[in-house]
């Protein structure tokens, strides 16, 4: 459907955009163990969430695992979250010196913010509208694609 496509498109460039203000402000979570403990810790702080996948991750039960446990703790707790099969270009837009990024632990990020109204970015209303259209569809994990670089 061209219309899903466009709006795929348009949720890539917009997750794109967050990721990188969020990566200024240090407001990003990289990785599975870390997110885990921030939603263990302080879940009020998460913003939205972002699972990647990879070919790694359709052999990897443990990983499947942990996607299953995130993605039921964002349910439960009201976070939107959404997936991405790019993990390179992932890579590119949340890792940067100073950061402990290592690619194999790149498979969840988080937003994360100090309190709740701190977050008022255009992009994360686009994407939080994004999954709840998703959400009428029945499509609990919506699909994004980041723009082509």
């Amino acid at each position: 459907n061209t219309l899903e496509t466009v709006q795929m498109q348009c949720a890539g460039k917009a997750l794109e955009e967050l990721l990188i203000s969020a990566k200024h402000q240090e407001c990003l979570t990289v990785g599975v163990y870390e997110s885990a403990k921030v939603m263990n810790v302080n879940p009020d702080s998460v913003a939205f969430c972002v699972l990647v996948t990879d070919k790694e991750y359709e052999c990897n039960i443990a990983l499947q695992i942990h996607f299953t446990l995130i993605q039921a703790f964002c349910f439960e707790n009201d976070i939107d979250i959404v997936k991405v099969n790019d993990l390179q270009h992932m890579a590119k837009i949340v890792g940067c010196p100073g950061m402990s990024c290592d690619l194999q632990d790149m498979h969840c990020v988080l937003l994360t913010s100090p309190n709740e109204k701190s977050w008022r970015d255009i992009n994360l209303q686009k994407l939080n509208a994004y999954c709840e259209e998703s959400r009428i569809c029945n499509e609990f994990l919506p699909v994004v694609t980041l723009p082509a670089r």
